[in-house]
């Protein structure tokens, strides 16, 4: 009978070292999760911008002649510096020429007969003068002294429409010089030529009503630049001329640029399709040599900054305001609610609910992820 007792616990001992080994090799594994530590730093509440913002210059002129025509001389090079009012292109223009010269030489002539007229004039009226006298002496008649007085008075007008035709004469001439100035292309401010579309021969056309055509030259002063990007119409109102920004460009992948905000649009820009926006523009507040008009950038307006508050990452918080706190002692994960403060899409302020030393999960989106879950920190 011990004997088979002795069996039977045997058995029953088997049985449990069994059970456990089988209960310890099925059980589920902690589930790897990312965590990040409640800390006391800055929070900063900031507004970017809804589409990628862009470098623009501030001065930038698409240049063409306000006339069509045979390019006749292209005075710069793609990539020359010029200064303002130095020629750029001029087309063909020698019947405009000629009939500058045309107009001057009528002038010169205009002028040559105002002169006779006037001397002729004055002639007349010192023969009227002189006629007077011997009138009131009694020795010329009346009907001579009219004669002459009359002959003075027409010579006196016939000088005055000479010196008028002389003005209509100028007058050509400045309408010859602003038809031949038509011809020439000239820089409206210092810069860069950045482009040329058009070879000397050919002919250049202006842009027809409504139909945009390439500038004969694309003038650039990359001494002055800014930064034009979008905001969402729901954040533009918190937005004011002068406040601080942070400029990132593509280019400059590991670089931000101090800014400040220069403009908010006074509009809404509504485009088909795309959210309601309004472009607010930003100047780096370094220059930077190395800049080029074109390039992508984005906008990071602060709008409130707080010190020594409680953050945690923004992705670590769920819908609800509601974060997952990881207990070490236990290796589970406690749902906590919290309150919250000011926010951006990095960090957010922790009004109550968490405390340094926590660690809350930033790895939500993971399958199994949730309240009472047995995990384990990466």
């Amino acid at each position: 009978m011990p004997k088979i007792i002795r069996r039977i616990a045997w058995l029953i001992g088997i049985v449990v070292v069994v059970g456990l080994l089988f209960a310890y090799l099925t059980r589920s594994k902690p589930i790897p999760v990312a965590l990040a530590d409640v800390e006391t730093a800055e929070v900063r509440s900031v507004v970017a911008n809804t589409r990628a913002g862009t470098v623009k210059a501030c001065n930038r002129a698409r240049l063409s002649p306000p006339i069509g025509g045979q390019i006749a001389a292209l005075h710069v090079h793609e990539g020359d510096q010029v200064e303002a009012g130095q020629d750029l292109l001029e087309l063909w223009n020698e019947d405009l020429a000629a009939d500058l010269l045309l107009a001057q030489r009528d002038a010169n002539a205009a002028g040559a007969r105002a002169e006779e007229a006037c001397v002729t004039s004055s002639v007349a009226q010192r023969e009227a003068n002189r006629i007077k006298r011997l009138r009131q002496k009694g020795l010329s008649s009346a009907e001579t002294a009219d004669a002459a007085d009359g002959q003075a008075q027409a010579t006196k007008a016939a000088c005055k429409a000479a010196r008028a035709q002389t003005a209509v004469s100028q007058a050509r001439i400045d309408h010859a010089n602003a038809a031949l100035d038509r011809t020439v292309l000239r820089a409206p401010f210092s810069g860069t030529v950045a482009e040329i579309n058009g070879e000397v021969g050919e002919f250049v056309t202006p842009s027809p009503l409504g139909i945009v055509t390439p500038p004969a030259i694309d003038l650039i002063d990359n001494s002055c630049l800014y930064i034009a990007a979008p905001i969402d119409e729901v954040d533009a109102p918190a937005i004011r001329a002068g406040m601080p920004a942070r400029i990132t460009l593509d280019a400059f992948p590991s670089h931000d640029f101090a800014g400040t905000v220069r403009r908010v649009a006074p509009y809404v820009l509504d485009l088909e399709k795309q959210a309601r926006t309004v472009e607010i523009e930003a100047v780096i507040d370094t220059p930077q040599n190395n800049l080029l008009p074109g390039y992508s950038a984005d906008i990071e307006v602060l709008i409130e900054t707080r010190d020594s508050v409680v953050r945690i990452p923004t992705q670590a918080i769920l819908s609800g305001n509601k974060v997952l706190v990881y207990d070490a002692a236990e290796s589970l994960l406690e749902e906590r609610e919290i309150e919250t403060g000011l926010s951006n899409w990095e960090y957010t302020e922790i009004v109550s609910g968490l405390q340094d030393g926590d660690r809350v999960v930033i790895s939500v989106d993971r399958a199994g992820v949730e309240a009472g879950a047995h995990v384990a920190p990466e």
